[in-house]
């Protein structure tokens, strides 16, 4: 394996992974690095870079006038002192969370510091609960069960209505506010007044009590069965996390980062392993205002053609919703890739065929060719357990165990799966014991729901192949199991560029189906053309021989994007299959229905 993938020496650690099987059929991975010590918690890497270095770049945003609004680390520190000196004046309950109802932004980024710097919680919960929901019964429903201290969000005119309308006592922040409204109601305060104090002594007194025990925020899980769980993230979960994935990418220290991130901090893949990766090496986040959606992904296009990072992580639907632009315009693609050290994709699987036309467009424009790499993990695991730090010739693989963490396969069904213990794995759900309890085996191990395969039978170290969700995987009337996530990503590479997702039916039946939803292609196309396509790409799945379990017979092309106000895609672009078969089942009906439809496609 080279150590020079990302153009210099000592850039990745090798793989060693010791294996360690069981009489059960189960086995153990883990890696062969022991795990060193790590930081106490987030305020320290704070208080590092202020002395360091605290005049380089950490925070940017676009301001009203389109132009980068910058903030260093000692800036940074500043304001997270006196916004911290600021909450502890509001003298508000020590039990409950500062929850943050917002997009990404620097405000969002501070006030989030500033209070785990003293040892507060704070709880971002996803804006699209009140930007996009045609009702507000959810996030009134996360609030009540939050309980929260005070509640910020930065614009009172895009997130007051929803906010006015909850029933709750606790006072309302906002960056943006009418001065009309200011003095109106003592529930409607300015965030600049958290500001407006100079940081006391206590500030330092309290940082100096955070131990790695101490929770450091809550996350909510996707809720996409009913109200989401709150997960309990400690600092030292946090502070461990990073430590494990330094150890395996020690490029980490030897670069400073630079990232453009739209991936939303009300979730784990953007708030803890991209943020906290950038602030603990010193790197710089710039803020995107852009994201995966149309006319919002011309956005990102324009800010990675001015940033330039060194390093893009995204989710499968960013890559595939960047490339029809990449592949047109060469100029674009080489300012996108120029320089760029590798690509980073979690939050689904991605499909083979984005990975050789991100390939391919890189090729044109670089002779160096772009490092892919990958990771899994959690909200409840802070969230990485295994990451790739070696080179890979296709998509699948999700790496292997980090160092401390211990990854655990246990057969189920047809397939083995994956259960984690670590340092960065959460002690529990806030106020539920008994989910808490249900969540770890008996050994300790917590049980994701996820399984997996090694890439190579014969060596470990070649890392950990994704297998779907246990859960989503079901069973034909002939008793042969379907394996979703495999047959999911077969489908999408098979019909691209046509189709940007599917979703697979068929449970209780004796054939498989697709749910598609099409790319811009695929919607430009012709009817004629596209249906000759899904048709060719559902034959050659079938010639392949797999048989009836990775064989769809039929598709239904639909019309809309899954809606993610209903729960049919999360805010980093991942589709729920549960959710969408929910709420598209009249669509599921006449899928599999012998009568006839426009809208099916069947061999």
């Amino acid at each position: 394996m080279s150590h020079s993938l990302l153009g210099f020496e000592g850039a990745l650690a090798s793989p060693g992974v010791v294996r360690e099987d069981r009489a059960d059929g189960s086995f153990i991975l883990r890696n062969e690095q022991p795990l060193q010590p790590f930081d106490r918690c987030i305020g320290d890497w704070l208080d590092h870079w202020r002395i360091d270095c605290p005049d380089a770049l950490f925070l940017a945003e676009r301001g009203a006038d389109g132009q980068w609004i910058r903030l260093n680390y000692g800036v940074t520190r500043e304001r997270v002192g006196r916004i911290a000196q600021g909450l502890l004046q509001q003298d508000l309950p020590a039990d409950k969370p500062i929850v943050i109802v917002s997009d990404n932004a620097i405000d969002h980024a501070l006030l989030s510091l500033a209070a785990m710097y003293i040892g507060r919680v704070s709880c971002t919960v996803s804006s699209a609960y009140t930007r996009l929901a045609k009702s507000w019964e959810k996030i009134h429903g996360i609030l009540d069960m939050l309980e929260p201290a005070m509640v910020y969000a930065s614009d009172e005119a895009v997130y007051g209505p929803a906010l006015q309308a909850w029933a709750g006592s606790a006072p309302r922040y906002f960056s943006r506010l009418d001065a009309a409204r200011q003095g109106t109601s003592n529930q409607v305060r300015s965030f600049a007044d958290l500001e407006s104090v100079n940081e006391g002594p206590m500030v330092a007194r309290l940082a100096a009590d955070v131990r790695p025990q101490t929770p450091a925020k809550y996350l909510l899980t996707s809720g996409s069965t009913g109200m989401p769980k709150v997960v309990i993230n400690t600092h030292g979960m946090l502070c461990a996390n990073q430590q494990q994935i330094a150890q395996v990418w020690p490029f980490l220290g030897q670069r400073p980062l630079v990232l453009l991130e739209w991936l939303p901090w009300s979730h784990t893949f953007g708030a803890n392993h991209n943020f906290n990766m950038v602030l603990k090496h010193g790197g710089a986040l710039y803020i995107d205002e852009g994201r995966p959606a149309p006319g919002l992904i011309e956005k990102t296009l324009a800010n990675l053609r001015d940033v330039r990072p060194n390093f893009h992580f995204n989710v499968p639907k960013g890559f595939d919703m960047l490339l029809p632009f990449l592949e047109q315009d060469a100029q674009a693609a080489h300012e996108v890739f120029e320089r760029l050290d590798g690509l980073f994709y979690a939050g689904a699987a991605l499909p083979q065929s984005t990975w050789e036309r991100l390939e391919a467009v890189a090729r044109s424009v670089r002779e160096r060719p772009v490092w892919f790499t990958s990771a899994w993990g959690a909200t409840e695991t802070a969230p990485a357990i295994t990451t790739v730090h070696w080179h890979i010739e296709r998509a699948g693989c999700i790496g292997a165990p980090l160092p401390g963490c211990e990854v655990k396969l246990v057969p189920n069904g047809e397939k083995l799966e994956m259960r984690v213990k670590g340092p960065q794995v959460f002690p529990g759900y806030r106020n539920a014991p008994a989910l808490t309890a249900a969540a770890f085996d008996d050994e300790g191990f917590y049980c994701i729901g996820d399984a997996g395969r090694l890439v190579d039978a014969h060596d470990p170290s070649k890392g950990i192949a994704f297998d779907g969700r246990v859960a989503e995987d079901f069973k034909l009337t002939t008793g042969t199991w379907v394996s979703v996530g495999g047959l999911r990503l077969k489908a999408v590479t098979a019909m691209s560029p046509y189709v940007a997702d599917a979703v697979v039916t068929g449970h209780d039946r004796d054939e498989i189906g697709l749910l598609l939803f099409l790319s811009p292609q695929g919607r430009q196309a012709d009817r004629d053309t596209l249906c000759e396509s899904i048709l060719g790409a559902l034959r050659s799945m079938r010639a392949v021989g797999t048989g009836s379990s990775q064989s769809p017979g039929r598709a239904l092309l639909l019309d809309d994007m899954p809606a993610m106000e209903a729960g049919e895609i999360t805010d980093k672009g991942y589709i729920n299959q549960r959710a969408v078969l929910q709420r598209r089942a009249a669509e599921v009906e006449a899928l599999h229905a012998n009568r006839a439809d426009p809208r099916v496609v069947a061999l």
